[in-house]
């Protein structure tokens, strides 16, 4: 990869740096995520802008035209407000100044000048005592600067350094519960899970609860010290490389149970998250795939999720028995192991159409397979059935016994089957792999109880669920179409306001049970649109790396 700087006035220590690293890329243990963060920050221009000044802070003294006037703005901002108090009901002025003064925005500015004016740039660590009792704990003294992370206790919270405290419940002290990765706390090195917290800034914390220890964190400015006794057996944070698609939405500030709500990471249905540490059992530490914030957030584990959707469902009551039946037969789904799948030249994954019947799915793929024929196969069904005046054995269809077809079926050589006017139809699985091995693109349409013998780590489909629109654009687009019902066996006669309701219900039920199965959904709104959509979708499964269950890669 070639870097281009933006601008020739940047930094060139800066400059040399981001060179040093690209040239030894290959020989760093890292991961391009963390390459690219790296490089990346490298290269922004906020970085580049604080190093200028930076170095005009450590030149100050060299450049007879950079120097302060006075160190003590701050102070003297306090006495004007003091001088300008009496006189701020009798003056506009007086007023408008008095407010100004207060502005966090100006108070943060004045105290930033001092602190260069003083040269007081980095927190200082007190002095290590020469005589230590040997029969006194080993303490450390660890010191970090105030940021936008959270720390918690029991019940309340408030961003500071990127840990969790709690009471120890046999000794009753203040102990380090969790070290967020990636956080201030984390990045410090120096503190760990189980270590006792014995002073913070300088106030001793014995008898006190968490959320005394928090109010003096509230209070405390700019840099905190934390004197600390370590854990025994300590153990280092290790990352793991765990990614996983999430199949539920969680939002952290909604969950009454999160030990810290600005800890949570929110999250979408769908979204790849990299679980760092799954060393609790309830809360595991996560990072959206690809952000580059390196802090991590707490998300329910899954053993967690598993018993709230239970215990939901348990409170949970239903009207309808075959409703009921579905809601007690489907798993339960919270995070699936997910790893990225390259495209294999000669082997495309069969693209599989899932919905309910007349939402489309047949239009769909029938102009998929116009525009390739040569590229798109779909496999040739069996029944029992005898073939009709015209029709081509292997090609409608092939004509079998109703004994072989039994046979297969017991033997489980099919990926679906079903019965029509007494006789039996199905797909055989040896049909679609044949298509895959030929090097052909395999397009399906199947009931969708046969997703589960479609979705092996053999087969490797990519499952697009085809979904209908609300009722009212549902029945206006199909009627102005002139859509036949798939209902009416000769497609005689357009759609009933009871087979619009019908399609709506039956694909809500599949998008229930089936829908942390589906790679994709298209909405069949207007039907070139969706057509476009697929399209889209097929290209990608063919060029792009994409997330897969874990399985399909080993």
């Amino acid at each position: 990869m070639t870097v281009v700087m933006a601008s020739t006035n940047w930094d060139p220590a800066l400059s040399g740096l981001l060179g040093a690293l690209e040239e030894s890329k290959q020989n760093l243990p890292s991961s391009e995520e963390e390459f690219g963060f790296l490089s990346g920050l490298l290269q922004s221009k906020e970085l580049h802008a604080l190093v200028k000044v930076h170095n005009k802070i450590i030149d100050n003294g060299k450049d007879e035209k950079f120097h302060p006037i006075l160190s003590s703005s701050m102070q003297i901002a306090l006495e004007v407000l003091d001088v300008i108090l009496p006189r701020v009901n009798l003056s506009e002025d007086c007023k408008e100044l008095f407010i100004l003064l207060q502005k966090p925005h100006l108070q943060g500015l004045l105290c930033a000048h001092d602190a260069v004016a003083q040269k007081d740039y980095f927190p200082r660590l007190p002095e290590i005592p020469l005589e230590v009792d040997e029969d006194e704990e080993t303490i450390k003294i660890v010191q970090l600067v105030k940021s936008n992370e959270p720390l918690t206790g029991a019940q309340s919270a408030e961003p500071i350094v990127g840990a969790t405290i709690k009471t120890d419940e046999e000794t009753g002290k203040i102990v380090i519960a969790r070290v967020m990765h990636g956080g201030a706390a984390d990045r410090s090195g120096l503190i760990h899970v189980g270590d006792e917290v014995v002073e913070v800034n300088n106030i001793n914390v014995e008898g006190k609860t968490p959320n005394d220890v928090l109010k003096i964190l509230q209070a405390s400015e700019g840099t905190i010290t934390f004197k600390l006794v370590p854990a025994e057996g300590r153990l280092g944070l290790r990352e793991s490389k765990v990614r996983v698609r999430a199949h539920f939405d969680y939002f952290a500030f909604s969950d009454p149970y999160i030990p810290c709500k600005e800890a949570g990471l929110d999250f979408r249905k769908g979204d790849i998250l990299h679980i760092v540490s799954q060393d609790d059992a309830y809360w595991w530490q996560a990072r959206k795939e690809g952000d580059r914030d390196m802090r991590a957030g707490l998300i329910p584990s899954r053993a967690l999720q598993e018993r709230r959707i239970l215990h939901e469902r348990a409170n949970t009551k239903t009207s309808k028995e075959a409703e009921r039946e579905d809601f007690d037969r489907e798993e339960v789904a919270t995070y699936e192991e997910v790893a990225k799948l390259y495209p294999r030249p000669g082997l495309a994954r069969p693209i599989v159409l899932i919905g309910a019947s007349g939402v489309g799915r047949n239009e769909l793929r029938r102009r998929l397979i116009a525009t390739d024929p040569e590229k798109y196969r779909t496999p040739v069904p069996y029944t029992s059935r005898p073939p009709r005046p015209g029709e081509v054995n292997g090609k409608e269809y092939f004509f079998v016994t109703r004994d072989q077809l039994e046979d297969d079926i017991n033997a489980g050589k099919l990926l679906e089957y079903g019965e029509y006017k007494g006789n039996l139809y199905g797909t055989s699985g040896e049909s679609v792999q044949s298509i895959v091995n030929a090097g052909y693109v395999c397009i399906l349409n199947p009931h969708y109880q046969a997703l589960r013998m479609l979705r092996t780590p053999q087969l490797k489909p990519f499952i697009i669920f085809i979904k209908p629109p609300a009722f009212e654009f549902f029945k206006e687009t199909r009627n102005s179409a002139h859509a036949r019902s798939t209902f009416d066996e000769n497609n005689s006669r357009g759609f009933t306001d009871e087979e619009f309701a019908e399609i709506i219900h039956s694909s809500d039920r599949i998008e229930f049970m089936y829908s942390h199965l589906f790679d994709e959904t298209i909405i069949n709104a207007d039907l070139s649109a969706a057509f476009e959509r697929l399209v889209s979708a097929v290209i990608r499964v063919e060029t792009d790396p994409l997330w897969v269950p874990t399985s399909w890669v080993q």
